[in-house]
């Protein structure tokens, strides 16, 4: 029991140590590339065979079809890609994958590189602390790779299984069509726990080595590791859009209906395997194993890349489009964070979101300028019946949740561990944003409010003569929104800045100018009651531009 307990403890570490490995050097290739990656997958085109190829580089560098599949549902969900596009980068990261297997087929049996793991460790460890160079980025890169091969060493050692173990795998290769199923359901559980298919493919490349399986067994284990793969995707697909989840939908669908028809074919398409790779499988069964990866999935992708219109047509007559009523509540419709995923692609989704707020702030504004322009009195029923002070009331509320959840959101983003300097600025860039949107939210609603008592007190003669000062300042600071949200997100130039400097100066010289005519009409016997009303008005409305100058300057 010590000894079984011993092993089950050294395989567990050793794992443990392998997933890590794998992790940082993601993290590692992702933090050095910082957004180029996703610059890439945002440029694919219609073609579904530059789609293909995307996908199959990105994954190739970043070692992780998991991570690819989640960038892909994430852009679908921000609209950047179609799903058209997204199909096509599927099947590309199924094939960009197989990159694991060949490099611990070759790397990992043919020499021991456990001699070398720990100087490219003492490498990376040291080029981590040149932070003024941006090679320090790619410093995880290098202690990952070496991580990597570390685990890889103890794992082919705690893998060597009793003569009870043995006996129970060899059991299992000769069952069967069960033996095959079981070795299928397996890979695809023990996958989804793991969350990498790397791993996977890893763990049965060590215990084919070890001669612990045969290579059908490994066989059946590897396509069952392929459906395993796409827990990613599925789990980054809740709560997002329907495209998103449709995306999802295709990687898990492919996966599994790739498995299913070599299945069906099996024991022939592990003679094509045996007849392409030199020697038997005893003899080179880590090459077999890297070949069949391979092979499954280059032939699956070129059965179904001729399809990829028909595939999104019967997805999406399979996952329609919801024709409810929307809830009145606020609900974050984007992938959360991952610790695999480079943080700067959550940006993606935040921007997005944040656009939406700016909309309704800007939905705002025309709701004030229908109260202006009707002279619609406030009552105490206004705001629960369909008048523009509903409207205004729903939307500040429904911009209060936005707030708060776009924020919590970036701010888990900017704890990510693949999160470098740069990006954690740019999250908080965009807090000050979203606070700024908020903060705009809540004057529209005090302008509202205070526009309902202007409109009360203020006779139709007296209204009809102020109405149009109001209405044009209004428009104004319309306008210098309209001018702040045409690029919301990205640092402004100079000559931006210095041209919303004279908006926002501009604005100011109104509001002086019109509450000095103020003054003066109450000077002269005007309705005193009404103008300091009006007044309220005007300095209300100067709040608003301050806020969204506060966007701009901040």
């Amino acid at each position: 029991m010590i000894k079984i307990a011993a092993q089950l403890l050294g395989f567990a570490g050793s794992l443990s140590l392998l997933l890590f490995g794998m992790n940082m050097l993601s993290e590692g290739i992702q933090k050095g590339a910082g957004n180029s990656l996703q610059q890439l997958l945002k440029k694919i085109t219609g073609n579904r065979f530059t789609a293909l190829l995307c996908g199959m580089c990105v994954t190739a560098v970043i070692q992780s079809s998991g991570a690819t599949t989640v960038m892909v549902v994430s852009f679908v969900n921000a609209e950047i890609l179609t799903l058209s596009q997204a199909i096509g980068v599927i099947f590309g990261a199924n094939i960009g994958t197989t990159i694991t297997a060949w490099i611990v087929a070759f790397f990992g049996f043919s020499f021991s590189i456990a001699s070398a793991a720990l100087p490219i460790f003492a490498f990376g460890f040291f080029i981590k602390h040149l932070k003024k160079h941006p090679v320090h980025n790619f410093a995880e890169c290098f202690m990952g790779f070496s991580l990597l091969f570390l685990g890889l060493g103890l794992l082919k050692e705690s893998l060597s299984l009793s003569d009870t173990a043995a006996d129970f795998l060899e059991k299992l290769s000769y069952m069967g069509i069960w033996g095959i199923v079981l070795g299928v359901l397996s890979g695809t559980l023990i996958t989804a726990l793991l969350h990498s298919s790397s791993a996977m493919t890893a763990i049965v490349l060590t215990m084919a080595a070890n001669g612990a399986i045969n290579f059908k067994l490994a066989s059946a284990i590897i396509l069952g590791s392929n459906i395993g793969s796409t827990v990613d995707a599925l789990m980054s697909s809740f709560g997002a859009s329907t495209n998103a989840k449709r995306t999802a939908f295709v990687h898990v669908g492919f996966n599994t209906a790739g498995t299913l028809i070599v299945l069906l074919f099996f024991t022939p398409f592990l003679n094509l395997i045996d007849y392409v790779v030199p020697g038997s499988p005893k003899e080179n069964i880590t090459m077999h194993i890297a070949m069949l990866h391979t092979f499954f999935n280059v032939l699956t992708t070129l059965i179904f890349i001729p399809f990829v219109n028909q595939i999104n047509s019967l997805v999406c007559h399979i996952i329609k489009e919801k024709t409810d009523s929307k809830d009145e509540h606020y609900h974050f419709p984007a992938i959360l964070p991952g610790r695999r995923i480079n943080a700067d692609l959550y940006a993606f989704q935040a921007q997005k979101e944040i656009s939406v707020m700016a909309q309704k702030d800007m939905e705002m504004f025309d709701n004030l300028f229908i109260l202006l322009e009707n002279k619609i009195l406030w009552t105490e029923d206004s705001e629960s019946s369909d008048t523009p002070y509903a409207r205004i009331n729903f939307l500040e509320n429904y911009i209060d949740e936005m707030n708060d959840e776009i924020i919590n959101f970036l701010q888990e983003c900017s704890r990510l561990p693949t999160a470098n300097a740069a990006e954690r600025k740019h999250f908080s860039h965009l807090i000050h944003i979203t606070d700024c949107l908020e903060g705009l939210s809540d004057e529209c609603w005090s302008i509202s409010y205070t526009l309902g008592k202007y409109i009360k007190n203020a006779d139709s003669e007296f209204y009809s003569q102020r109405k149009k000062e109001l209405s044009e300042y209004m428009e104004y600071v319309r306008v210098f929104f309209e001018h702040v949200c045409s690029d919301l997100i990205t640092s402004k130039s100079l000559a931006e800045r210095k041209q919303s400097d004279i908006l926002e100066q501009k604005i100011d010289e109104m509001k002086h100018k019109l509450r000095k005519t103020s003054r003066y009409r109450m000077e002269e016997g005007s309705n005193i009651k009404a103008e300091l009303g009006y007044s309220d008005l005007v300095r209300k409305i100067e709040k608003a531009g301050d806020c969204i100058y506060s966007i701009v300057a901040g």
